[in-house]
C-alpha cells in the first residue's frame, strides 16, 4: 500500500461499494456518473482508469445509460435483461471498484474489487432481479415499469451519494438491502 493510508483506502472502498451497488440497479448509470465525476474534477480515478475521465467515454457512457433505460421499459425486454444484467452487474461492480481504489498493489486493489465490488453488485441485482420477478408475476408484469423507475433513481441516487458522501451511500444500500429482504419475505407469506 505504497502511498495510501487506512483512511484513504476505507473511503476508497466505500465510493466502490457504493458505485457497484449501483450497478446492481443499473450497470451503466454509475460509470455515467464516475465519468461526469472524474471529468469535474471531484473523483480521482485509480491508474490505468483516466479513460473513464475522457469526453469519450463520457458519450459511450451517456449512450449507454440511455439504451439500457429505454429497454428496461419494454416489457417483454426487461426480464431478459434480468437474465443477463447478472453476470455483467457482478463485472460492472468489480471494475467500478478497483477504479476507484487509487495507489495500492494490483492484486490488493482486484481482490478488493472482485469481492467488495462484485459482491455487492450480486446482491443488489439479485433483489431486484427477486422484486422485478415478483412484481411480473403478482401484476402480470403492468407494475414493472414502476419497478424499473425505482431501479434506475436507486442506481443514480447511490451512485451520486457514493461520489459525495460514501458512507451515506453505503447506509442507504444496507437499509434498502434490509427493505428488499422484507418485502421479499412479505411477498413469499402472501402468495
Amino acid at each position: 500500500m505504497r502511498g495510501m493510508n487506512v483512511m484513504e483506502i476505507a473511503l476508497s472502498a466505500l465510493i466502490g461499494i457504493g458505485l457497484a451497488a449501483a450497478c446492481g440497479f443499473r450497470v451503466f448509470v454509475p460509470f455515467l456518473v464516475v465519468s461526469i465525476a472524474a471529468m469535474s474534477g471531484h473523483l480521482e480515478l485509480a491508474p490505468g482508469f483516466e479513460w473513464m475521465g475522457t469526453y469519450y467515454a463520457l458519450v459511450a457512457f451517456a449512450a449507454a445509460t440511455l439504451l439500457e433505460v429505454a429497454a428496461y421499459y419494454v416489457p417483454w425486454l426487461d426480464n431478459f435483461l434480468d437474465t443477463i444484467a447478472t453476470p455483467v452487474a457482478v463485472a460492472a461492480g468489480a471494475v467500478i471498484t478497483a477504479s476507484v481504489i487509487g495507489d495500492m498493489s494490483p492484486f490488493l486493489r482486484w481482490t478488493l474489487a472482485v469481492i467488495a465490488g462484485g459482491g455487492t453488485a450480486a446482491a443488489v441485482q439479485a433483489a431486484t432481479v427477486a422484486l422485478r420477478g415478483t412484481s411480473a408475476v403478482t401484476t402480470g408484469g403492468v407494475a414493472n415499469p414502476v419497478v424499473s423507475t425505482g431501479e434506475l433513481g436507486g442506481s443514480a441516487v447511490v451512485a451520486t451519494l457514493a461520489v459525495v458522501l460514501p458512507i451515506v451511500a453505503v447506509a442507504l444500500v444496507i437499509i434498502m438491502g434490509a427493505f428488499l429482504v422484507r418485502l421479499r419475505r412479505w411477498s413469499r407469506r402472501s402468495s
